[in-house]
C-alpha cells in the first residue's frame, strides 16, 4: 500500500466521519446547544476536507505509484 493510497482512504474517512458527526449534533434532539456549534464546524470541516480530497486526486492522477 502506497502512501498515495492510504492519504486517499484516510482523507475519505475522515471526511465521513466528520460530516457524520455533524448530522448527528445537528439532528439529536435535547443536546446543549454547544453541540449545534459544533455540528456546523464539524460540516464545514468535511466540506473542506472534500474539496481538498477532489483537489489531491486531481493533481496525484500523474504520480507514477
Amino acid at each position: 500500500m502506497s502512501l498515495k493510497f492510504f492519504h486517499i482512504g484516510f482523507i475519505g474517512f475522515c471526511t465521513v466521519f466528520s460530516l457524520g458527526f455533524g448530522a448527528w449534533c445537528l439532528l439529536a434532539n435535547g443536546l446543549p446547544s454547544m453541540f449545534s456549534l459544533m455540528g456546523w464546524l464539524s460540516v464545514t470541516g468535511g466540506i473542506a476536507l472534500l474539496v481538498y480530497w477532489f483537489r489531491f486526486l486531481k493533481k496525484s492522477k500523474d504520480v507514477i505509484v
